[in-house]
């Protein structure tokens, strides 16, 4: 058998180069040769003797001076010469060694295998390499006929080889962990070992905090066993109070895996308590994971109750050192400051830390101050008394101040001094008190003579008035000026009670201002004197009582009062002015409007008579509709007055506002006309109000006729609603008190308004329309109305842009419900069996009219012409189910004071009251009881009998 040369060097080399050494080292680290046969080896030389189609599959390891079969398929054997080894041959390829033919391949030519048994003719193998790229061996197929190996036998065994090598490297891994593992148990045993002979408490947690192991004097110590005290069990050995404290420390530690340390007071096994120490440190894996904490616990009982008494002891000594006013000291035989108190920095002027084991030589500024009192101090120490002296002290300000100080040595249990005490006090200002009251008594003759002059002065010179009286009343001294500000000389006044001179209007100001000096306060007060010549003077009076006196001084501020009332008179003038020229200018609209109104009522009546007297009735409802549309209109301008003036009588109901004005689209749109797009943008789930609901319409018609007159081209008009919460600050902004409210919002797209004319729009009369097409009241309505309503009227306005007009009503809170949409207008009401309806009106023609609709209605009629005629009435048997009654009535009642007298008697008494004029304050400030309502004149029969029939039968 011929042997290649290069197939020799490798089966005996003389020297393994370095690529040879780190290729066997590498091998050696799988640990694999000379193993025992493993199924998931022989599965995969399996799996790839039948994917290539051959009969013979091996895994081959080459090691030093032979190979070894991992794993083989059709071969029968674990191990062969490397003299006979076509697989060594690959190691000096790439990645594979493919033969189709080895009979004709000059290196195989005289390999036993191919000559002989079993005659193999033809190889392939790929490489086993490691991840650093060292062959260790090879997967290999061998065939005994000769073929051509494809690209797709190559990538196969390519796969398969990777395969091979990931199971290699994960047969390495495992047998590193179990490695690892044995001998991380046996450091475990080692160190429960020696935690057990431990003098201390140890334990060990894992990741979550959870207690795996605790030693033996842990058990000993609590009397806790090890199912009671692993996982979390060991907190409850804590004291109850200490409990939640030291597992909330620990449990946020964990979460954060630092180092922690605690006190807690720990349970023994006889049930006592000792203080205990409990520190850890986290432990962490060689890739730095968290594996827990290993801690130990401590008995530190009596070291506690030494500290306690330490603190205890020092507390009280740093107490005792702060109650003592001034500085307090103590120094050691060398000079330097043990303690020191707050007192002590303040004098310095530097931090105690600056202070405390220092000389006076190395804190204090002034090296001459800090000699003479470490001689002092030395000589105290060593003649071993109590000294008390003054020192002059340098303060940090620069200032000079005197201390009085106290020094005493302190000794050792030996009794040797070993240190000074000392504590000084500040004495500066009583030094200076000293020397002011040694100068003081020099001078005080001096002072008083002086001081007496000067008092003298002002009072003999003061134009003001200037008294001395008694809590009686009485004048003790007055000074010069009540002569020339009163005519009184003092021989006329002292001894006289002040209330001879003061009007008797003002007495009772005079006596309340003397009660209030007796009682120790200063009163300011102004009554009116009486000068000497009959004339009134104002006095502003400023009085302190001082003993059983009053000091006071008066100034005269008659001038500044006649300037006060001439100037009320003038406002009050300019206000009555304004009031006439805006009833001049309603005259002149009234008038207008009524002349107008009054021709279409008159002319139709007029016509009418003509008509019929004649005899001719084909054009008579138009002449009755010509003057019932004249009266309408008539009213309509009357509740417009009655809007203006703030103070109409409202009937307010529970509102959707929504609803009204669904109810009203229809209106709203022909009054716009086709050239202004309406939109209504509702608000979901809108709060109800509680508003009168007419008016409510009608101030909403007026704000699309306003934003119609803005927009002469056309355009968008939108009516929104909405809920709107208020708080304080917006309630403010808006000049309202915080809380709901519903927003009626009306926008155009119109001309806008500039902020001066923002600022008149709400004013009796303005109005920028020409001449003859406005009266100026409609804004000045719908404001006086909401604002009666409880709302606000707000304006957003931009030249060129639009307006927002917005309304803001009170949300109605409460279970009150909604009025449902009311019969219809043209529904005739009748009276049921005996139903009576007593009516007070002292206009005769009504009183009739009234009682004629309601006879002719079905109802039984009692009629009174004046209030107490009414009360009479209501006072007796009578049934009465409905009281209507004028609101101004003759004899003495008014149409409410009826009602109420009404109500003493029936309780239950219902009340439509009929007005023409805005008489709220008769019914209640604009607002109605229960049971009662209005009706305004004048008004038509249906409405009349409506109103009536609906109040009887709720």
């Amino acid at each position: 058998m011929r042997i290649d040369p290069k197939a020799r060097s490798l089966v005996n080399p003389v020297k393994l180069n370095d690529r040879e050494s780190m290729r066997l080292a590498a091998l050696e680290r799988y640990e694999v040769m000379d193993t025992p046969r493993e199924a998931s080896f022989d599965d995969l030389a399996g799996l790839t003797a039948k994917l290539l189609d051959a009969p013979i599959a091996v895994i081959n390891l080459i090691g030093e001076g032979r190979q070894f079969f991992k794993a083989e398929v059709g071969l029968g054997v674990r191990s062969t010469p490397l003299e006979s080894s076509f697989c060594v041959k690959a190691l000096l390829e790439d990645d594979f060694l493919l033969i189709s033919n080895l009979a004709v391949d000059g290196r195989f030519e005289c390999n036993p295998l191919v000559t002989g048994d079993p005659h193999i003719r033809s190889y392939a193998g790929a490489l086993l390499k490691t991840g650093e790229g060292l062959p260790i061996g090879t997967l290999c197929v061998l065939d005994h006929r000769s073929r051509e190996w494809t690209a797709l036998h190559q990538e196969t065994l390519r796969v398969l080889a990777q395969q091979v090598m990931a199971q290699l490297d994960l047969r390495l891994t495992m047998r590193q962990r179990d490695r690892r593992y044995d001998e991380v148990r046996e450091s475990e045993d080692r160190f429960r070992n020696m935690a057990d002979h431990a003098p201390v408490m140890m334990w060990v947690t894992d990741p979550q905090g959870n207690c795996t192991y605790l030693n033996r004097q842990w058990y000993i110590f609590t009397g806790q066993t090890p199912v009671e005290a692993e996982g979390l069990g060991w907190l409850d050995a804590t004291h109850p109070d200490d409990k939640a404290e030291a597992g909330r420390i620990f449990l946020e530690a964990n979460a954060a895996q630092a180092p922690f340390r605690l006190d807690y007071r720990l349970r023994c096994a006889d049930g006592s308590y000792r203080w205990a120490i409990d520190a850890a440190s986290p432990r962490f894996g060689q890739d730095g994971q968290f594996l827990g904490y290993i801690g130990s616990v401590i008995d530190i009982d009596e070291r506690r109750a030494a500290e306690d008494a330490v603190r205890h002891s020092s507390a009280l000594l740093a107490a005792v050192m702060e109650a003592v006013p001034g500085v307090v000291y103590a120094k050691d035989r060398s000079g330097r400051m043990l303690a020191a108190n707050r007192g002590t920095a303040e004098l310095v002027g530097k931090p105690l830390s600056a202070i405390i084991g220092r000389t006076d030589r190395e804190f204090l500024d002034d090296p001459s101050q800090a000699a003479a009192i470490e001689v002092n101090d030395r000589r105290i120490m060593a003649e071993n008394y109590v000294e008390v002296l003054e020192e002059e002290i340098s303060l940090p300000d620069g200032t000079c101040a005197t201390w009085l100080s106290t020094k005493a040595p302190f000794r050792d249990a030996d009794g040797i001094v070993v240190g000074l005490v000392g504590s000084s006090i500040d004495i500066s200002e009583r030094k200076r008190a000293e020397d002011a009251l040694v100068h003081l008594n020099e001078t005080l003759e001096e002072e008083v003579v002086e001081r007496t002059a000067e008092r003298d002065r002002m009072w003999e010179t003061s134009p003001d008035l200037m008294l001395v009286i008694d809590f009686d009343g009485v004048f003790r001294r007055v000074n010069p000026a009540w002569t020339a500000m009163l005519g009184y000389d003092a021989t006329a006044l002292v001894g006289h009670h002040v209330n001879e001179f003061v009007l008797e209007e003002d007495h009772p100001r005079t006596a309340e201002a003397l009660r209030l000096t007796a009682d120790g306060q200063r009163p300011d007060v102004e009554v009116r004197y009486r000068h000497k010549d009959g004339s009134v003077r104002w006095i502003s009076w400023v009085a302190a009582p001082a003993g059983d006196m009053t000091y006071a001084t008066g100034r005269d501020v008659t001038a500044v009062k006649e300037q006060a009332e001439a100037l009320a008179q003038a406002e009050e003038q300019l206000r009555q002015a304004q009031k006439m020229e805006a009833v001049g200018q309603l005259t002149g609209g009234l008038a207008h409007d009524f002349n107008n109104l009054l021709t279409a009522v008159t002319g139709g009546l007029e016509l009418l008579g003509a008509k019929l007297a004649k005899g001719e009735y084909d054009k008579v409802d138009r002449y009755i509709s010509m003057a019932q549309t004249g009266a309408n209109r008539a009213a309509a301008l009357t509740q417009r007055l009655l809007a203006f003036s703030r103070r109409q009588t409202l009937a307010p109901k529970p509102t959707d506002v929504d609803r009204l004005i669904a109810e009203m689209e229809e209106i709203i749109d022909r009054t716009l006309g086709p050239s202004i797009e309406v939109k209504v943008v509702s608000a979901n789930g809108l709060w109800p109000i509680l508003v009168d609901a007419p008016q409510l319409e009608n101030a909403l018609l007026n704000l699309c006729i306003n934003a119609r007159d803005a927009m002469p081209e056309g355009g968008q008009l939108t009516i929104e609603t909405g809920n709107k919460a208020l708080d304080a600050r917006a309630a403010a902004a808006q000049d309202l008190p915080p809380g709901d409210y519903v927003s009626l919002c009306v926008t155009d797209t119109g001309t806008g308004m500039e902020p001066e004319i923002i600022e008149r729009v709400f004013d009796p009369f303005f109005t920028t329309k020409p001449i003859g097409e406005g009266t100026g009241l409609g804004l000045s309505m719908i404001y006086g109305f909401v604002r009666q309503s409880g709302g606000q009227v707000r304006i957003y306005s931009e030249v060129g842009q639009g307006t927002t007009m917005c309304l803001y009503l009170p949300r109605l809170v409460g279970s009150q419900d909604l009025d449902d949409a009311g019969p219809s207008p043209e529904m005739r009401h009748r009276a049921q069996q005996g139903q009576t309806v007593l009516l007070v009106e002292d206009e005769i023609a009504i009183r009739e009219l009234v009682s004629e609709i309601l006879g002719d209605a079905g109802y039984r009629v009692l009629t009174a012409s004046n209030g107490p005629m009414g009360v009479a009435i209501l006072q007796t048997n009578e049934r009465i189910d409905l009281l209507v009654t004028d609101v101004g009535l003759p004899g003495g009642l008014n149409g409410r004071q009826v009602a109420d007298a009404g109500r003493v008697a029936r309780p239950e008494l219902k009340v439509l009251f009929v007005t023409g004029y805005a008489a709220n304050a008769a019914v209640g400030a604009g607002h109605l009881d229960k049971g009662m309502e209005v009706l305004t004149k004048p008004f038509n029969i249906i409405e009349l009998e409506r109103r009536v029939g609906e109040m009887i039968s709720s």
